[in-house]
């Protein structure tokens, strides 16, 4: 593995353009019945700025190859890359690494991709994020934990209950706030997030990154606007059930 994170900064690499390489699952847990964790070591793995995704390219005898993007959960300096997939209903990809995929299994890996929605370490930021769209956050609290200011990263996370919620005793630790929309907790009840529980967040945030599903990111970038932050802080990802 090239670029090894003990090597330097990671603000003083170069950048190189992303290739085709391969990842060896080195541990797999399934923290949830629709999600599995990865953890895997990348051949020539460069370095990873929090944000960043990686494509998983699944390969049959027959030539066939299917692939999706993920976000990778890990930091810079973990010697592993560390992905969360959502097990999706016919999804080809997700399926399999979740049902089939056993430790010691070798796939195709394209990464790291993505530069606008990183975090370049410094910039005091707020991640608005939901369900499995956590993940990207989740990089950047181990990033920002790592160079010892932990406070440059806020979250406000998403789920539809604490059990569903991915990380949530690792995001609470960050000091995450966390908000249910179908169950209590810590006296909230269930629903969306208001603009009232944002706006206190937003104190002396630079940008503000929402990651989840279409409709989750409607609904952050709607907050966010009715807080009265400005278009060009917002950055944004959104994905669809593909599998």
């Amino acid at each position: 593995m090239t670029d090894s994170p003990a090597s330097a900064s990671i603000e003083d690499v170069t950048p190189r353009p992303t290739v085709w390489t391969t990842g060896r699952i080195i541990e797999k847990e399934l923290p949830t019945p629709t999600t599995v964790r990865l953890r895997m070591y990348v051949e020539d793995r460069q370095r990873l700025w929090p944000g960043q995704h990686y494509l998983i390219r699944l390969r049959a005898p027959d030539d066939y190859t299917a692939q999706r993007s993920y976000s990778v959960a890990s930091d810079d300096s973990d010697p592993l890359v560390e992905f969360l997939v959502e097990k999706l209903p016919g999804g080809e990809v997700s399926e399999f690494l979740a049902d089939v995929a056993e430790v010691g299994d070798v796939f195709e890996l394209r990464g790291p991709i993505g530069r606008w929605f990183t975090w370049d370490t410094r910039t005091p930021a707020l991640c608005v994020v939901g369900g499995t769209g956590v993940v990207p956050a989740v990089a950047m609290t181990r990033a920002a934990r790592r160079s010892g200011q932990p406070g440059l990263v806020r979250v406000l996370a998403v789920g539809r209950s604490e059990e569903e919620l991915p990380y949530v005793d690792e995001l609470r630790r960050a000091g995450a706030v966390t908000a249910f929309t179908r169950s209590p907790s810590s006296g909230r009840p269930p629903g969306p997030p208001t603009a009232a529980e944002l706006m206190p967040l937003l104190d002396g945030v630079e940008v503000v990154y929402v990651c989840g599903s279409s409709r989750f990111a409607q609904l952050g970038e709607a907050l966010l606007m009715e807080c009265g932050v400005p278009v060009d802080r917002i950055r944004v990802e959104q994905f669809g059930a593909t599998g």
